[in-house]
């Protein structure tokens, strides 16, 4: 930085031609800058999304082959309806990440608003608001606390999240005795959720455009998406431009308490009665895949959610491929791994960093 005592040295004014050239300064950014894509793409074209595409054709035409009731209308709505819960979880691990952290605890958070909106519908006279209502403000009280813990009590987020992962799974058994709680589908309202469809669509899909939709307004297009990507991208930066960085940070958490327990409310729906393990386990590792296939670093600052649900319907599609083809569910896990790791090797090689043990 240049003192403040030391004034910068006057410049003569120019002559001739010099003095009408404008200034060489480029101006800065207001968000993040969408230039044209590789190899003559247009702007805002994405050449992972395109390779997410290829893929998800791929996996439809094979499975397609395979089997001729894959690609029926009935089995994608199936699969539209499978991949509901883990795009919600997946829509705002995305913006977490963009920002630089990380929650690996979203699938215990589901399960645990699972169970408490059964429960709590139970307890009111099957009065179902009333559940859903007691399970977002709990997924908002868990999401804030673990803001704070990562936040004021300088945590790392994924010790901190992983902490959060084994306790509110803890807490969703130690409430339910670790047995499904309630019996919700003689309610027309969780029914309607679960079941119901509207202009041929599940209400749960619709669910899932309306949330992918506003954080991708919210992203895109608003100061506050602005300052996430900074924040993500470098927070010093972020820090010294006066962004709350803080307040951001449990905000964002908090955001994904509440999303979770929307997560949690249709898994209770689907089911039927509130699950404290049971459809919720695993899902973490779902939503960090797709948010990672879909582009966003790991160490913040990039990503997007189209991005996110092309990768989202890439894993529903082949998990219901190889489900139809009977192939054992265990190979499911070897394949989200396997991607995975896939897509962080596919963005270590872009960054052009050197690889870990290995000459640069």
């Amino acid at each position: 930085m240049t003192s403040a005592a030391t004034p910068p040295a006057e410049t003569p004014p120019a002559t001739g031609l010099a003095a009408t050239a404008p200034a060489a300064t480029p101006p800065a950014p207001d968000r993040p800058v969408h230039r044209a894509g590789r190899r003559g793409l247009p702007a805002g074209v994405d050449g992972q999304n395109l390779s997410l595409v290829g893929a998800l054709a791929l996996v439809l035409t094979v499975f397609g082959v395979l089997n001729d009731n894959y690609l029926s209308w009935t089995n994608v709505q199936v699969i539209a309806e499978a991949a509901t819960i883990t795009g919600l979880l997946a829509v705002v691990q995305t913006v977490v990440i963009i920002c630089g952290g990380l929650d690996i605890s979203v699938g215990s958070q589901a399960g645990l608003a699972s169970v408490v909106s059964a429960m709590a519908y139970t307890s009111a006279g099957s009065n179902a608001f009333a559940g859903m209502a007691v399970a977002v403000a709990v997924g908002l009280l868990v999401g804030v606390l673990n803001g704070v813990v990562i936040v004021y009590g300088r945590v790392n987020p994924t010790i901190a999240t992983l902490a959060g992962l084994a306790a509110y799974k803890g807490v969703a058994q130690l409430v339910s005795d670790g047995r499904a709680q309630g019996y919700v589908l003689a309610d027309p309202v969780f029914v309607f959720l679960g079941r119901g469809k509207v202009a041929g669509l599940p209400v749960m899909v619709w669910i899932l455009i309306l949330v992918a939709l506003a954080v991708h307004v919210l992203l895109k297009y608003t100061d506050l998406g602005r300052n996430l990507y900074a924040i993500g991208g470098n927070d010093t930066a972020a820090r010294l431009a006066g962004i709350p960085i803080n307040k951001y940070l449990v905000a964002v958490y908090a955001l994904i308490g509440a999303v979770a327990a929307l997560a949690g409310i249709l898994l209770t729906a689907r089911t039927g009665s509130g699950q404290p393990v049971s459809g919720s386990e695993g899902l973490e590792l779902k939503a960090i895949t797709a948010a990672a296939l879909g582009g966003c670093a790991l160490k913040g600052g990039k990503g997007g959610i189209g991005g996110t649900l092309l990768a989202v319907a890439l894993l529903g599609a082949l998990e219901n491929g190889l489900t139809v083809q009977g192939i054992n569910s265990f190979w499911q896990n070897v394949a989200q791994g396997s991607l995975l790791v896939v897509a962080v090797v596919i963005q270590q090689s872009r960054s052009g960093e050197r690889a870990v043990g290995l000459p640069g």
